[in-house]
């Protein structure tokens, strides 16, 4: 006859197996990222082969940048857990959101488009630095300076430094950079724990 606990061990066995079958699942799929990381270089290195002379053009290209920043947010749910799992799915609204509302008013004036690109790299740049801190990228620095260098591009992007359209580019381009390179981190970092 089996006693209480074990009916709770045995409550709490499925869900370890669970868990673990997920963890093998994205230490397998360590490759993913690489892939990822290398189309957001290759993005941030085509952007500035163009002239994008308009406000407008370059809003559609940040929707653009939002929409694959949600879609990627959003393929990690089902890898993540617990917090990270909210997280996730917060960021993907988030991104979601402000990708929508550059598509829907392109033509809106410089400063509304630094201000909503902005409050994107300051929320990508905490969470890049919240990874770091919990010892998700080794070397924990790398992930440090990626996290500080996005959310000092949102003060950059906030801050009245001139009212340029080539200045959308550049913060544009280099935050699809930055978040290229931390990628490419996570893969290999991923790498190294499929090895372990």
């Amino acid at each position: 006859m089996p006693t209480a606990e074990s009916v709770r061990v045995e409550a709490v066995e499925p869900s370890a197996i669970e868990e673990k079958s997920v963890e093998q699942a994205v230490v397998g799929l360590w490759w993913l990222p690489i892939i990822t990381g290398t189309l957001w270089i290759l993005f941030s290195l085509l952007m500035f082969r163009f002239d994008y002379a308009s406000v407008t053009a370059i809003s559609i290209l940040f929707g653009v940048v939002c929409i694959a920043g949600a879609v990627e947010e959003l393929i990690s749910i089902p890898l993540s857990h617990g917090w990270w799992r909210a997280g996730r799915i917060a960021l993907a609204l988030l991104f979601a959101v402000i990708g929508i509302v550059a598509f829907v008013h392109p033509g809106n004036t410089f400063n509304a488009l630094a201000a909503v690109f902005a409050f994107f790299l300051l929320l990508r740049g905490m969470f890049t630095i919240v990874l770091a801190i919990t010892r998700f990228f080794e070397p924990m620095w790398l992930g440090l300076l990626a996290g500080i260098v996005q959310i000092g591009l949102a003060f950059w992007a906030a801050g009245d430094f001139g009212h340029k359209t080539v200045l959308l580019l550049v913060w544009v381009g280099l935050s699809a950079l930055v978040h290229g390179v931390v990628q490419i981190i996570l893969a290999f970092n991923l790498r190294s724990l499929r090895h372990a």
